[in-house]
């Protein structure tokens, strides 16, 4: 990760490097290893293992976050290229922690955009709404039914063991998961929570994507956004009104 790794723990930074050779490892082994009993089992394998894995290495990774806006722009470009060069080299597993990386890393850095803590909560408020019209009848609709190859190289996918099949989240949803928790630390939130939610709205997205097997897939971004909402609503609705407050001051 660059020069965002210097800020990070000895420790931390071990654990996220181990973390991430173990999605490279796992990736690279997955369609050899034993085949889950049922889709139930796989269900249930990428809600308690393969997501939170993904979702720990952005976890490990957020003191980085404070890193200058400058060295994280550089970092994430630098993982974009090197996803990009493995892709064409056939190491797929790689490339794809590279491009958790790069999307990681974006999201960190977008966070400098955001000054008060108001913009990131409207932010959350809209964007699932954006988010389901694009899966639906938008852009997203279009890549995934017309342009199913650009989707997949730029979507980090989730090897199933034992098959050939995956599923895939969009960089969308990486760099928000990561601009969220970032914002958290950064606005003095729940973190821990904050994560939790995050990773299990997702889980449950993937649930309802197996559960309702008539549909390819779900927006991801309304179960990031609720992630971050609800358990610090409270401190954004507080937020919010002394915005109000400082607004109606006389002078």
């Amino acid at each position: 990760m660059g020069g965002a790794a210097s800020i990070l723990s000895r420790r931390r930074a071990a654990a996220l490097a181990a973390l991430l050779a173990l999605l490279v490892a796992y990736g690279a082994a997955a369609r050899r290893l034993p085949e889950l009993p049922s889709d139930e089992v796989d269900v249930l394998f990428y809600a308690l293992v393969v997501l939170p894995a993904f979702a720990g290495a952005v976890w490990l990774a957020l003191p980085g976050a404070s890193a200058g806006t400058k060295g994280l722009v550089v970092a994430a470009g630098v993982c974009g290229i090197l996803a990009l060069a493995l892709s064409l080299l056939d190491v797929d597993s790689a490339a794809n922690v590279a491009k958790l990386a790069c999307y990681g890393l974006a999201g960190f850095a977008f966070l400098s955009l955001f000054e008060e803590l108001w913009w990131i909560t409207l932010v959350a408020v809209l964007v699932p709404w954006v988010d389901i019209w694009s899966v639906a009848a938008g852009p997203t609709e279009y890549v995934v039914e017309e342009r199913p190859g650009l989707f997949e190289s730029v979507a980090i996918a989730f090897p199933t063991p034992g098959e050939t099949v995956v599923v895939n989240i969009g960089p969308p949803d990486v760099v928000f998961f990561a601009l969220f928790l970032a914002a958290a630390d950064r606005f003095h939130l729940r973190v821990t929570a904050t994560w939790v939610a995050m990773t299990v709205c997702l889980a449950v997205t993937l649930a309802l994507v197996w559960w309702w097997d008539d549909v390819a897939g779900l927006p991801a971004l309304p179960a990031v956004c609720l992630g971050f909402l609800v358990p610090n609503g409270d401190l954004l609705w507080r937020d919010v009104r002394r915005l109000r407050a400082r607004s109606t001051e006389p002078g």
